[in-house]
């Protein structure tokens, strides 16, 4: 065997790899379509199409006697600003921010002090965190309506406490919308948080105690900013939802306090004007996909320096 024909060799098995390669490739490619063809099958069935038919009726026009008629028109984007739907807007938003903001303020120190616990207690602590989602989201619901009714539990409980003499009103308004999109979508905000918390390198609060640092000041400058993505993830998740919830305001506001949501339902199932509930449906997206896109930045910006046990 010469010398060139060693040398030969290597040139020779690349050359057969980068031959096989491609029937790899090809090979490989059948099982990934068997396993991902129900979920991009389920993902284009029951989204894409609905997606594509509800931007598709935004520029037609309503039926006479509902449905749509399809004459290209630009009313229904015109319709958005009208004050009626405006205001309903504003107070949806207020609603949904104001459930947010309270979340966060109880999710953080609740997560916080979970991720602190001996790990017996943590696991109970998380569990009833997430037990509620265990029962049927309407069963909770009715049951919030048991609790906050006129001779509800609460009432109840207050009158013969003899804090008040006559029952309160604390059901069919805006602080029960808020009551109940709070107990709905706590967890959201807490198992996020949580997840940050633990995750943090405890040898940097220990570096801040080392230089003299109080544990407020260490919470401050280290733990508040290296949960910052998460306290975002944690504010989307539960305004996203409560943005657009159309349940809780039914039943825990009356219909007194309508939503974006109970507008988009009512256009399609009430007025019939699909083209108009369309509109409404698509402005809601626009709003939700503007909000993910400020917590994808405000992450990217804020969770570089993020740090992790190692």
């Amino acid at each position: 065997m010469t010398r060139n024909d060693v040398a030969a060799r290597p040139a020779l098995r690349r050359g057969s790899r980068a031959g096989r390669s491609p029937r790899r490739a090809g090979g490989s490619l059948l099982p990934r379509l068997v396993f991902l063809g129900p979920g991009l099958a389920y993902l284009i069935v029951l989204l894409a199409i609905p997606l594509a038919l509800v931007l598709s009726y935004t520029i037609f026009k309503r039926g006479r006697f509902g449905g749509v008629v399809y004459e290209a028109t630009g009313e229904n984007f015109a319709r958005l600003f009208d004050p009626l739907y405006l205001n309903v807007v504003v107070s949806s938003l207020k609603i949904a921010v104001l459930t947010t903001v309270l979340a966060l303020l109880i999710g953080y120190p609740t997560a916080y002090v979970i991720a602190h616990l001996p790990r017996k207690w943590k696991t109970i602590a998380l569990v009833a965190i997430v037990l509620p989602f265990w029962t049927n989201f309407l069963i909770r619901v009715y049951a919030w309506i048991v609790l906050l009714s006129g001779p509800g539990l609460v009432n109840t409980a207050l009158t013969r406490l003899g804090l008040v003499d006559e029952p309160l009103e604390l059901l069919y308004n805006q602080g029960a919308i808020v009551t109940g999109l709070l107990y709905s979508y706590l967890p959201l905000m807490v198992l996020p948080l949580y997840a940050a918390i633990e995750r943090l390198d405890p040898q940097l609060r220990e570096a801040s105690a080392n230089l003299g640092a109080r544990p407020a000041r260490t919470f401050v400058s280290i733990t508040l900013p290296l949960t910052v993505p998460a306290a975002l993830t944690g504010c989307v998740f539960v305004f996203v939802p409560s943005f657009g919830n159309f349940v809780i305001p039914e039943l825990l506001g009356g219909g007194r306090s309508i939503m974006v949501g109970n507008l988009i339902r009512d256009q399609f199932l009430k007025a019939r004007d699909w083209p108009f509930g369309s509109t409404l449906a698509l402005a809601l997206i626009a709003v939700l996909i503007v909000l993910l896109f400020l917590q994808a930045w405000a992450a990217r910006r804020y969770g570089g320096g993020e740090t992790r046990r190692g």
